[in-house]
């Protein structure tokens, strides 16, 4: 199985994931609830999908928590 791009996209995924299980959601259900594919959905929880803005929000509103809270304390990957 690939590696997650970085650590900070590994635990973005990581809080997605644990946050739409919470919810009782299904990949399928938070995909279609908001507007994005549901393969895509398993990428970003497994680390291999570097978000735009605009998935970001999508997600946050699907997952009914501020943006925020899915990306504080993340670190850019050391170059």
């Amino acid at each position: 199985m690939a590696e997650p791009l970085s650590p900070a996209t590994q635990a973005l995924g990581k809080r997605v994931r644990t946050r739409r299980e919470a919810l009782g959601l299904s990949q399928e259900a938070l995909a279609h609830q908001t507007g994005v594919h549901w393969t895509f959905l398993g990428q970003v929880e497994r680390g291999r999908r570097n978000l735009s803005l605009h998935n970001l929000l999508k997600l946050a509103a699907g997952l009914g928590v501020d943006p925020a809270e899915l990306v504080r304390g993340l670190q850019p990957p050391a170059d």
